[in-house]
């Protein structure tokens, strides 16, 4: 077994330096070369998993103490599955292919020079995240893989978790082409820590926060680094008038209760009323059996029993929980209007056997990603078969959804002649 170390004793900026210096010696690395550091780091957690465990009772202990709530100790807590799980989730990256080098055009002009747009890594990424230990693992392993190096900035709530992690990581890379500067820790709470990242853009290409909306907010606001934003997750389900009912209920039980505390959980649940007055004791028995919580207008509480009025907030916010919001509607244009109107663009589903009125569903949502007749819990790169993933861009420039392996690239163009001038 490892010791860990797990000191801090460099600054932010001599660390942001030492990740660019990295990133030159990864972008030249072979596809080979970092697949065998990333099956070494895989094996090197797991075998040092009750390491890891002992740093995360630490972090649980005092999330307890300051009574955080079921949902954050829920993504805060590790276990020895969890370990394995994220373990395999480095195997499954390595699996994958590499896109850096990928040869994404390429043509010849009349006066004979050779034109080649070629995928890049990035350089050195800047991830802020919170209390999540295995964004530590999924994004390094990221980084990685695509050429980049990163410098992690977690939340002072999963501190020694996330230095364990890093500490391991380190010393597994010791036997590794990787160098071990390629991932670097910011181990400590100081806000300002945060704050240098946000401005270093002599040393930082981009910056991914992954969190609650305070967070993300937070760093799009203030950082002069460019940002690949992701979102928070308040996320819709429409039953429409022609959806089946077994399929209806069974997409909203997954989607609400599966893991209530995570971005692709449903939090509002928009029906048509003419469905809901047909169904209306197979979705209170359904809501009942799962211990949910309705918050809902005055007419889902007209029609379904113990409905908590909702507020403004009940629309905009996210539970993390089992609460759920019902919007009654009376056609999918009032659906689509409410979704509009409180969605984050993330993950957005349709229940109907109408095809006209998933079409005009999935044409006229403005989000991320889009379901008919399916679950919004599958947005998520190993769900979608993207293997690992940094987060859930909910913005429209360059990278949107799932964020793999290709989401960490940009592009240069290649030209070849032969002593042409123009």
């Amino acid at each position: 077994m490892m010791t860990l170390t797990m000191t801090q004793t460099t600054t932010v900026e001599e660390q942001a330096i030492a990740a660019k210096k990295a990133a030159k010696q990864l972008s030249i690395l072979s596809a080979e070369e970092k697949n065998d550091a990333l099956m070494i780091l895989a094996d090197a957690l797991e075998n040092n998993y009750e390491a890891i465990l002992a740093e995360n009772e630490k972090d649980l202990l005092n999330g307890k103490e300051k009574g955080f709530e079921s949902a954050f100790m829920d993504r805060l807590a590790l276990t020895r599955k969890r370990i394995v799980d994220f373990a395999e989730g480095l195997r499954q990256v390595a699996e994958h292919a590499d896109p850096v080098g990928d040869v994404l055009s390429d043509w010849t002009l009349e006066n004979g020079l050779n034109v080649k747009e070629i995928r890049v890594p990035l350089g050195v990424i800047g991830m802020i995240y919170e209390a999540r230990p295995n964004v530590t693992v999924d994004a390094a392993g990221l980084a990685l893989k695509s050429g980049n190096a990163i410098i992690l900035k977690g939340g002072s709530s999963a501190l020694s978790s996330n230095k364990a992690i890093v500490d391991i990581m380190h010393q597994a890379l010791e036997n590794t082409k990787v160098p071990k500067e390629a991932i670097q820790f910011i181990a400590t709470a100081d806000r300002e820590a945060t704050q240098q990242l946000f401005t270093m853009k002599e040393h930082i290409d981009v910056l991914i926060p992954r969190g609650g909306g305070a967070l993300i907010k937070a760093v799009v606001e203030n950082a002069t680094v460019p940002v690949l934003e992701t979102g928070v997750g308040n996320c819709h389900l429409y039953v429409d008038k022609e959806a089946d009912t077994e399929k209806a209920l069974n997409i909203m039980i997954n989607a609400k209760t599966d893991r209530p505390a995570v971005c692709n959980a449903a939090e509002t649940l928009v029906v048509h009323q003419a469905w809901l007055e047909e169904n209306k004791e197979q979705l209170a028995i359904a809501f009942k059996e799962n211990g949910i919580t309705v918050h809902g207008d005055e007419e889902a509480a007209s029609i379904l029993p113990n409905v908590v009025p909702a507020t403004e907030s009940d629309w905009a916010d996210e539970y993390l929980s089992l609460d759920i919001a019902v919007k009654v509607v009376n056609n999918i244009d009032e659906a689509i209007e409410h979704i509009d109107q409180y969605g984050t663009k993330h993950s957005e589903a349709i229940i109907t056997e109408n095809a006209e009125n998933a079409k005009k569903f999935l044409q006229l949502v403005d989000a991320a990603a889009l379901y008919h007749n399916a679950s919004t819990r599958f947005t998520d790169g190993g769900a979608l078969g993207f293997g690992a993933e940094i987060g859930i861009s909910t913005q429209k420039l360059h990278a949107r959804g799932p964020m793999g392996l290709p989401a960490l690239t940009t592009r240069k163009y290649v030209m070849v002649g032969d002593g042409l001038v123009r």
